[in-house]
């Protein structure tokens, strides 16, 4: 992992170096379990005005794959917590991912050719 592979840029909120140095070592976790992560975009938000809370913190992830991308969305009352939890949550999706190639691989379909193959005498 290289520090270019992961862009966080804030929203409504100042990044301390602090919160800059727990996505880094958080995201470390995700570039451990697979070497297909392209790149790793994360979004911190404070909604201040929010309908159902008074003040709220977002944190998006956006994990680029070969294939689908996977992005996350959660919100808390503490900014190291949504942090946190979205972590578990990319962490969760690759773990499935990688759960779901490993069956497709051990059941592998037979081809079936529709015609008779005459034999060769």
């Amino acid at each position: 992992m290289k520090d270019q592979d992961i862009i966080i840029s804030g929203i409504n909120i100042t990044l301390t170096d602090a919160m800059k140095n727990m996505v880094y070592e958080k995201a470390a976790k995700l570039f451990e379990h697979d070497d297909h992560i392209v790149r790793m975009r994360v979004e911190l938000e404070y909604a201040p005005h929010n309908k159902t809370h008074e003040g709220e913190y977002l944190a998006k992830g956006h994990l680029e794959v070969r294939g689908n991308d996977h992005i996350v969305r959660v919100a808390s009352d503490d900014t190291y917590k949504s942090i946190d939890l979205m972590v578990q949550k990319l962490d969760r999706m690759l773990r499935r991912r990688s759960r779901l190639e490993r069956v497709k691989r051990k059941n592998t379909h037979e081809v079936d050719i529709p015609a008779a193959i005459p034999k060769v005498v």
